[in-house]
């Protein structure tokens, strides 16, 4: 194990590969951005709807947002435990009702409910604290991995397996599919599987990740959320790896999701996300990831369950 050092300007790795400050990420401007109705109460808007259901990582956000604005500019978020309750509905808005639970001198407890139709599709308790120093500091050492600059992102590996024709004929929907997205975050995964090697996987995977667009230094608070947000892409998927070529999933749903900030960081600079699935069984699974921070400072632990429900014995010419 090491010490973690905070980085001198207090927000992270260092501005390599730092986004153009012209290009304002959308994560700010419009998925993170509420309005407020009333005394904490706010309406979010939806911008990458990957199936039928709201992205998690979108409510997950947007509740913190929601509990930020509640509390002093002092406090910044250290915890948050969330669950879903019922799927979110892409075709309305999300109201976030926020009760202030309790507002101490070191730590402030938030509570959010996120409604649709009248009825939770979300709850979460996140909670708040005044920055103190601790003598007693330790983490684990980040995995030694290439830098994002040496890897290709994944527009250029779908583009990639498009133009590969065995791959087109064989996995034509679902590559399609994923090139239309236009997901608002940059990926570069550490190591990535050729899809043409059916093979099974352990259930771990690691990538380089960062918010699209310029956030900049200052407002520590949003880039929490932001990293909330992307703390739930692929992650239950890491449960998959070890079956993907065995099995049909036809059901999968985060059921709770919890963040624990450890450190400063810039959610628009690259950070190695760590995902491991050390269980799954009864239809349901359990990942834990880490984010890193480039230059080794363990920034932010995260842990969710979701269920999987998947039909057995999918012959290769089906997937």
């Amino acid at each position: 194990m090491s010490s973690p050092q905070a980085p001198e300007d207090g927000q992270g790795c260092g501005d390599r590969g730092d986004p153009p400050r012209d290009l304002r990420s959308v994560l700010v401007t419009t998925v993170l951005n509420l309005e407020p109705l009333d005394e904490d109460l706010f309406r979010g808007r939806h911008y990458w709807v990957p199936t039928k259901r709201l992205f998690g990582g979108q409510i997950v956000g947007q509740a913190l947002v929601a509990a930020a604005k509640s509390v002093s500019e002092d406090v910044h978020v250290h915890s948050l435990h969330c669950y879903f309750v019922r799927a979110g509905d892409p075709n309305v808005p999300v109201l976030y009702q926020v009760e202030r639970t309790r507002t101490g001198s070191s730590f402030s407890v938030r509570s959010v409910k996120a409604v649709q139709h009248g009825k939770p599709i979300f709850i979460c308790q996140a909670s708040f604290q005044q920055a103190q120093p601790s003598p007693m500091q330790h983490q684990f050492s980040m995995p030694t991995v290439p830098p994002p600059e040496e890897l290709l992102d994944c527009e250029t590996l779908i583009d990639q397996y498009l133009r590969d024709p065995n791959l087109q004929k064989r996995y034509p929907v679902a590559l399609n599919r994923i090139a239309a997205q236009e997901v608002p975050i940059e990926i570069k995964p550490i190591n990535p599987s050729p899809l043409s090697q059916l093979q099974r996987m352990e259930p771990k995977q690691m990538f380089w990740v960062r918010a699209r667009g310029y956030i900049g230094e200052g407002d520590m608070k949003m880039h929490c959320c932001v990293a909330a947000y992307i703390s739930d892409y692929a992650f239950l998927g890491t449960a998959l790896l070890p079956h993907q070529w065995q099995h049909k999933v036809h059901f999968m749903v985060s059921l709770d999701h919890s963040m624990w900030f450890h450190a400063p960081f810039r959610a628009d600079h690259w950070m190695l996300y760590e995902c491991e699935s050390p269980w799954a069984g009864g239809s349901r699974g359990l990942v834990h990831g880490r984010l890193w921070r480039q230059d080794g400072v363990l920034a932010v632990t995260c842990a969710q369950e979701g269920v999987i429900r998947v039909k057995p014995q999918v012959s290769e010419s089906k997937l």
